[in-house]
């Protein structure tokens, strides 16, 4: 999968491709799916959500620009699959999904997989971790046409947050790296990703 579907579409950082190699996606995958669960595309995991496409994993992780020290927050656990990838490479990571039955697999997933340095709770999502604030990397999978002010507040100095940002049918992915001069925004790839659920983000699932 690395090699094939990642690597030509300019995925570098050697770090991201090994993690990329080293996690089980078909764990992470619903059983009538284990055929596809290496090809380059989302997955359906039930409850309306999805695992995103390997390429999309990549991406936003390499921009996280992990180095191994760093306490991350997810926002969206959905099957696991980011979250383990995460801890592939972070020194903590807390994850949070808002749909209870997908919290429950996704930990069973990491106790199995012995990725005990993985935190998962159930909750609104867009109001963050507050306790566990501040963190040094931010990622949400899902997407918002703006970024939930708690996680900004939450951001640690010279942290990075990753989201995608757009209509509920068409976003780009942003960068923002928290300085001391402010906040730096950089967007990237164009994307398509679930609605972010809660308080400071969309408040239902219908259009």
């Amino acid at each position: 999968m690395a090699e094939t579907q990642l690597v030509p579409r300019g995925i570098k950082d050697p770090r991201v491709l090994e993690a990329m190699r080293s996690v089980p996606r078909h764990v992470f995958a619903e059983e009538s799916n284990l055929l596809s669960a290496y090809e380059d595309m989302a997955l359906p995991i039930g409850d309306g959500q999805t695992i995103s496409q390997p390429y999309m994993v990549a991406v936003m992780t390499e921009l996280l620009e992990l180095k191994g020290t760093e306490k991350v927050l997810e926002i969206g656990t959905g099957s696991g699959y980011q979250g383990a990838v995460l801890a592939e490479l972070a020194k903590e990571v807390y994850t949070i999904e808002r749909i209870s039955g997908l919290a429950d697999r996704a930990a069973e997933k990491f106790r199995a997989l012995y990725y005990d340095t993985v935190h998962v709770r159930t909750g609104d999502g867009t109001l963050g971790w507050p306790e566990e604030a501040p963190f040094d990397r931010i990622i949400i999978t899902a997407a918002s046409p703006r970024v939930p002010e708690p996680l900004i507040e939450q951001l640690a100095l010279n942290g990075i947050l990753v989201m995608p940002i757009g209509s509920r049918f068409s976003q780009q992915l942003l960068k923002i790296t928290r300085t001391e001069n402010g906040l730096k925004e950089e967007y990237h790839t164009p994307c398509v990703f679930v609605p972010l659920i809660g308080k400071f983000g969309w408040e239902k699932d219908s259009s």
